[in-house]
């Protein structure tokens, strides 16, 4: 007897056809409703938590531990790592030595935060080492020769490559010509043929099998800290007593938050344990970030990504590359200071210059195009363009077209410099290295949710067809039907801070552990007004009286800020997610929208 097909889900709230065109499903089905009554009775939580964690995969026996996750729990041995041990034996001899040491790094946040991070570490043993950050413009990603030459005959004896290394044959094969080792910690896809180095500590290396891929590069590095850490005390060197690791965390989840790896397993740790870090604003460098942020609560995922994160890049991405990293590692908080300032300009440079581009941007693609529900990916190219800026224009439009996109920067000698983001489920990291061997790109690689890549003028035609074909299939299933997924409904009233504190336990959110999205059903839009550049303010009523102050950021001049600007007065579906606005030393309920509906 043959199976039958899964029914299609109903309707939440009977939305078929949202503002924003999309169908609200309940992200439970039939089993996982059960297991949300499960774990809401036994447990003792709100049936809204209980959802929540039902809907992100937890289950009864792991609810209580994925509340509190823990170090001591999720951390594994970092010998199951290959070459970890091989590794933190290199640094534990230049340390013991007083070798020069030279990090080189990637020229975003994880880079900035690894190259920190490792760098902190060995200045407390003792070594002061120096931290290489190439130009994204003339040098591009990861090693050259030309670095690798210049830092040779400036003395180091060991090179750490921190999120970057694990492809770079031809410039690691110069450092052992001129008898330097090269240590090499990364989380990039990793081809069959590895580079000859002393050890590459990689958890998507092929012959890897502890489970730690999705780690961010900060995150590996922090294992290969511990490791090092654990060596030199069995090497009866007394400083290791006096250095906290754990007060290093917030480095650890600023890279993870901001390199959108999966909230998972380890991640989680890293990032709840880091988040108390940062809020004791130890380390110099990130409290003046969070100052000049204008941060004044708790810091969250959000302030992180959304605020953090783009001023340090800004400096890769139109400035001083070496500027994140070098802030990271102050202690002196007038420094800090004066570089937090100097970011912060770069990052309002870097906005101007990135709103002309989108608009180019999206004008191409409209015109490539069209809605782009035809096309599997969404590749726009252009000379001129920042090069810097292109990873921002392809996040860009893969929010507005819902599919894999890349931003393309040409030069005058046709050389491209690209950058693309995925939608989850599609693994855009693979794609770009199969292009590379096929020799369509000059080089190319990346991690599931995001890439980069090198092409050549008259290979751009070629590299769309190969997108195209080679993501066909997958893309089309996973955007085959436009879902929201809703967790569950409530009522303005019922949206109180505890449980926003409850909503939170549940965190934090980001990538592979999305955002829970609750639905305000039929509620009054007592008021909508523009506020800021392009947000829109709302209030809402319940039918019970209650109210709620609601946001709906980057709406304006959108399908949905249409809607919402034309329902004054109107009873609508509501969808987004609880936060909680830190204004004027008091916190508040506040509601960030993400879609709505007439409720008919």
């Amino acid at each position: 007897m043959s199976e039958l097909p899964d029914p299609v889900p109903r309707a939440f709230l009977g939305v078929e056809q949202s503002a924003s065109g999309q169908r609200w499903v309940a992200r439970l089905d039939q089993a996982g409703e059960n297991r949300a009554l499960a774990i809401s009775q036994s447990h003792g939580l709100p049936e809204l938590i209980a959802r929540v964690l039902a809907g992100r995969g937890v289950g009864f026996d792991e609810a209580v531990d994925f509340l509190d996750p823990t170090l001591r729990r999720l951390m594994p041995d970092p010998g199951e790592l290959v070459d970890c041990e091989t590794a933190a034996a290199r640094i534990a001899d230049a340390i013991g030595r007083g070798e020069p040491v030279a990090i080189f790094g990637d020229y975003d946040v994880d880079g900035a935060a690894s190259s920190a991070l490792l760098y902190r570490f060995l200045a407390h043993f003792g070594v002061q080492a120096s931290i290489y950050i190439p130009d994204r413009i003339f040098e591009g990603y990861g090693p050259n020769p030309q670095a690798i030459g210049q830092l040779a005959d400036n003395g180091a004896r060991l090179i750490v490559t921190v999120d970057c290394g694990s492809t770079s044959h031809e410039s690691l094969a110069v450092a052992r010509q001129r008898g330097v080792d090269v240590v090499v910690i990364d989380h990039h896809q990793v081809g069959e043929t590895l580079p000859d180095c002393h050890a590459l500590v990689n958890p998507n290396r092929e012959d890897d099998l502890s489970g730690q891929g999705h780690l961010c590069a900060a995150g590996v590095v922090f294992l290969v800290l511990v490791a090092l850490h654990r060596l030199l005390r069995a090497r009866g060197d007394g400083r290791t007593g006096t250095i906290d690791l754990l007060s290093m965390l917030d480095l650890v989840a600023l890279a993870t938050v901001c390199d959108v790896v999966p909230l998972k397993g380890l991640n989680r740790a890293y990032v709840v344990k880091g988040l108390v870090a940062a809020r004791h604003l130890g380390n110099c460098g990130l409290a003046a970030l969070l100052k000049q942020a204008g941060i004044g609560g708790p810091v969250t995922p959000y302030h992180l990504g959304f605020l953090v994160g783009p001023r340090i890049n800004a400096g890769g991405r139109i400035g001083d590359a070496a500027l994140g990293s070098r802030l990271l590692t102050l202690d002196d908080a007038a420094e800090a200071e004066e570089i937090a300032a100097r970011l912060d300009g770069l990052n309002r440079e870097r906005q101007a210059m990135e709103v002309a581009m989108l608009a180019e941007a999206e004008a191409e693609a409209a015109a490539e195009y069209g809605s782009g529900e035809a096309a599997a990916v969404i590749v726009t190219a252009r000379q001129g363009w920042h090069p810097g800026v292109v990873g921002l224009l392809a996040a860009r439009l893969k929010e507005k077209f819902r599919r894999p996109a890349f931003a393309i920067a040409f030069d005058p000698s046709g050389r491209g410099t690209g950058s693309g983001r995925s939608i989850a489920g599609f693994d855009l990291g693979r794609m770009v290295r199969a292009a590379v061997d096929e020799g369509i790109l000059v080089k190319g690689g990346g991690h599931a949710m995001a890439a980069g890549l090198t092409v050549t003028r008259e290979n751009l035609g070629r590299l769309r067809a190969f997108f195209e074909e080679r993501a066909a299939r997958g893309v089309r299933a996973l955007t085959a039907e436009h879902r929201l997924k809703i967790d569950g409904a409530l009522a303005a009233s019922g949206a109180t801070l505890e449980l926003i504190d409850r909503v939170e336990q549940a965190g934090p959110y980001g990538s592979g552990h999305p955002q829970p999205v609750f639905a305000l059903a039929a509620h009054r839009l007592v008021d909508v007004r523009p506020i800021g550049v392009n947000h829109l303010k709302l209030t809402l009523a319940g039918p019970d009286g209650g109210r709620i102050a609601a946001v709906a950021f980057r709406a304006l001049d959108t399908p949905l800020g249409d809607f919402l600007m034309a329902r004054r007065g109107d009873l609508l579906h509501v969808a987004g997610a609880l936060s909680a606005d830190h204004w004027q030393g008091s916190r508040r309920v506040q509601f960030r929208v993400i879609d709505a509906a007439p409720a008919f």
